[in-house]
């Protein structure tokens, strides 16, 4: 415990159980962690991850032998396909039993290779404190998941005296690519006459680097999901999001330019990006680099650093052609969906959960935390609520799981419990960890919990639909969700009408404590991917009797109104 504090580590997540009671012990006798019950072990490995990408930092969780670690593991998939370093502890069965197939007996330290950077098995006491050290290192530098497994009787054990300690590493340094690298991306920019930036997460902290970049070289800016929170404001180059949940003229973007640089993003769905034009990609991990799409450059770097040293060697152009057009489509395009949440929504019954995302956007703090469960939820973060450089929106944008968003809020709430985090989750996800609501109770967690809930699995309908197969399983029975609140000792209200909504809103972000808005939402409310195959339409064709929407844009409209404007005139 000693050393986790000293890397920083404040609280430790988990479920208490036998052979992790020494590690639980120590926390009770330390008073510079904490140790934070929650009801099931995969909301505290979300929760961890939560933090870590909120912090930057190193976070830790922890389960008990056997079933209690097993149940880390999807919050660890999460955390390490997120680049959150997380320290897990999976504490084992005696170590005089390992290999006899006793009772709970698993192996964690092969279980939890495929989700870490590093996995090791401590059975003697010897090893402390470097196979721990040696496990901070690896999350901390590779960004990601590592996990000490610890049977009980070895932590029971009296840590040895005069252990070697080392000095930790607790932050990743800078990374620059060497000057042949960028000579060569400098060549092919000021050989291209239509050039198109495509952002990930990995441009944080680069805003403005990659702001005077686009200026100079009049490039349109399109962002993957995860890379909307730091690119998408003050940002006149703004041409909206590809990939499944996109809208705008990214996708043209990116397929009507002559070069694409894509900016620390590891965008999984290269059916959306071009095959016919030169593309260079530049991460900071190398193994990203081509793993999606042909490169024609591969660029080894941060974004900040790799942008800080191309932009005195690229020449500034002049011919704002293609930019411009771009954004002119970029406009159009939002003009031609803006109107599926704007016509007679506050009459309409079911609500729309456009029209819920869109109050909810206008609602939320300015520094307001989003978490955002795996589904139509992500959809309708994408498409409405707006970033200003303050906001973070965090989900399992690249592990897909369901039910992350309430254990993600757990997380960031208690980082700062003064911040506003609110939860968008889906019923399903909201219902499949549910448990951990009382978690918010129980440590009187502000967290606010806004679902959506339409009784139904609505991005598994979608994907039923688009294979031309009728839905099926797809439908939930629910209680009274804003009951059950009320019950476990938290604010809990149902919103059934759209002139309900705000007032509802306001009274959940006033409330002190805990609370939960379950709102009805329509649905039939599906979101329409920006491009779409002839194997798509066929499938819509054949799943008769179902209405699709394409989804409004909430005030990304009218950005891209005003960046219209802003377009130089002859």
């Amino acid at each position: 415990m000693d050393i986790l504090v000293r890397a920083g580590v404040r609280r430790l997540y988990g479920v208490v159980g036998d052979s992790l009671n020494p590690v639980v012990d120590a926390i009770r006798r330390n008073s510079a962690i904490d140790w934070i019950q929650v009801r099931h072990e995969e909301t505290a490995a979300f929760a961890a991850g939560a933090e870590a990408q909120l912090t930057g930092s190193l976070a830790a969780c922890a389960g008990s032998c056997g079933p209690g670690n097993l149940h880390l593991i999807n919050g660890l998939f999460d955390a390490h396909r997120s680049m959150a370093p997380v320290l897990a502890l999976a504490s084992h069965i005696p170590s005089s039993e390992i290999g006899t197939t006793f009772f709970q007996e698993t192996h964690p330290d092969r279980l939890f290779i495929e989700c870490s950077h590093y996995s090791e098995l401590i059975s003697s006491t010897k090893q402390m404190p470097r196979v721990l050290q040696t496990a901070i290192q690896h999350a901390v530098g590779q960004s990601g998941v590592a996990v000490v497994s610890l049977p009980g009787d070895i932590a029971a054990e009296p840590a040895p005296e005069r252990a070697i300690e080392h000095a930790l590493v607790t932050a990743r340094p800078s990374v620059r690519p060497g000057d042949a690298e960028l000579d060569a991306l400098a060549t092919m920019i000021d050989e291209a006459d239509k050039v198109t930036l495509f952002c990930g997460s990995g441009t944080a902290g680069a805003h403005a680097e990659v702001m005077e970049f686009a200026e100079r070289v009049k490039s349109p800016v399109g962002h993957a999901l995860r890379g909307k929170e730091w690119i998408q404001y003050d940002n006149p180059y703004d041409v909206g999001m590809s990939g499944l949940l996109g809208y705008g003229a990214a996708y043209e973007a990116t397929h009507e330019c002559d070069l694409l640089i894509l900016l620390g993003t590891d965008f999984p769905y290269n059916a959306f990006l071009p095959d016919d034009v030169k593309i260079v990609q530049v991460d900071v991990r190398p193994e990203h680099l081509g793993r999606r799409t042909t490169l024609d450059l591969a660029v080894w770097g941060d974004v900040r650093e790799t942008l800080r040293g191309l932009i005195p060697k690229v020449r500034p152009k002049e011919n704002r052609k293609f930019l411009d057009r771009m954004l002119k489509k970029h406009a159009e395009a939002l003009e031609g969906v803006v109107s599926a949440y704007t016509r007679k929504v506050e009459k309409h019954t079911p609500i729309h959960p456009e029209y819920v995302a869109s109050v909810l956007d206008e609602e939320a703090a300015d520094d307001a935390v989003f978490t955002v469960d795996t589904g139509m939820c992500n959809v309708w973060a994408a498409r409405y609520l707006t970033p200003n450089g303050r906001r973070r929106v965090i989900g399992s944008f690249s592990h897909g799981s369901m039910a992350n968003a309430l254990p993600q809020a757990i997380g960031a709430q208690f980082i700062d419990r003064r911040r506003q985090v609110v939860s968008m989750s889906g019923d399903g996800g909201f219902s499949m960890l549910m448990g951990d609501f009382l978690t918010l109770v129980q440590y009187d967690l502000p967290v606010k919990v806004v679902l959506f809930n339409n009784s139904s699995l609505g991005m598994v309908e979608l994907e039923m639909l688009v294979s031309g197969l009728p839905s099926y399983g797809t439908t939930n029975q629910n209680p009274d969700f804003a009951a059950i609140a009320r019950a476990a000792g938290a604010h809990g209200v149902r919103v059934e009408k759209p002139k309900q909504l705000r007032g509802a809103l306001r009274d959940a972000f006033r409330h002190k404590g805990p609370a939960l808005v379950d709102i009805v939402t329509d649905p039939n409310a599906l979101s329409m991917p920006p491009k779409i195959s002839a194997e798509m339409v066929s499938g819509f064709a054949l799943s008769a009797g179902k209405m699709v929407l394409d989804g409004g844009v909430g005030r990304m409209l009218q950005m891209a109104r005003s960046n219209l404007r802003n377009i130089p005139r002859p």
